[in-house]
């Protein structure tokens, strides 16, 4: 800018150089102060106006970079991770065997896993509750494996996922986007957390009734011994005597 300064008023002195006999010839009175004072303005000018164009050109690019923070991410995960969580739970609730829900579970355990068997109960029903909770505990084990089968199979489709977050986010334009990709690596992380419970549950489960089994075995068991004992005098062994004199 300095450079165009003097540039103008060397063009300036120029021109009066040139017109100095012109303006004698016509009586035409040139001020030099005035006229390089009148350059220098319109110095200052144009370095205003090229201030401003400067400016302009900051807020334009600043609002460009406005618009990137603001560009939503074009990808969703949440379809598949529902998906995924999904069919596991679909398989806990085709599970066989105890119900999971609260007040049938309770009625269930009582009638199968009783605290003592009565007297009442026959023999024929202790056989029919005894094979009820064998197969409880065997459906018990069914259901945490076909758990731990999907969980397996999630992990392929895990894989994917998070390549595709993790590449997304490392491309992100602006602020928008990174934070919608970060958060879906959370949901990803947080899906693969409530498969773990999902699996803990089924297998703490399996555990559970096999414990309660081995308990009613052995009540079933001293009930049986105490109704083959019978509850009146036991046999006390004698002499007999075959041939009476």
């Amino acid at each position: 800018m300095k450079h165009l300064r003097r540039s103008l008023i060397a063009a300036a002195a120029a021109s009066l150089i040139a017109l100095a006999p012109s303006a004698h010839a016509q009586w035409v009175v040139i001020d030099p102060t005035n006229l390089a004072q009148n350059i220098m303005t319109a110095a200052n000018t144009l370095e205003q106006i090229n201030n401003q164009i400067r400016q302009l050109q900051n807020q334009a690019q600043s609002l460009m970079n406005e618009a990137k923070n603001l560009t939503s991410l074009d990808f969703s995960a949440l379809n598949e991770l529902r998906a995924a969580l999904s069919a596991t739970n679909r398989l806990i609730q085709q599970a066989q065997g105890l119900a999971f829900n609260v007040q049938q579970m309770e009625t269930q355990f009582q009638q199968l896993y009783p605290e003592s068997f009565s007297g009442t109960v026959s023999s024929a029903q202790m056989v029919l509750d005894a094979r009820k909770r064998w197969t409880n505990s065997l459906d018990a084990l069914r259901t945490a494996t076909k758990v731990q089968a999907q969980a397996v199979q999630n992990f392929a489709s895990d894989e994917s996922t998070l390549t595709d977050l993790v590449n997304r986010s490392q491309s992100a334009v602006g602020a928008l986007q990174a934070t919608q990709a970060t958060n879906q690596l959370l949901a990803l992380q947080a899906r693969q957390s409530m498969q773990a419970q999902q699996l803990q549950i089924t297998q703490d489960r399996a555990v559970a009734l096999e414990q309660a089994r081995q308990v009613a075995v052995q009540e079933r068991a001293r009930e049986v011994r105490r109704r083959f004992t019978g509850s009146g005098t036991p046999y006390t062994p004698a002499t007999v005597n075959f041939y009476s004199e």
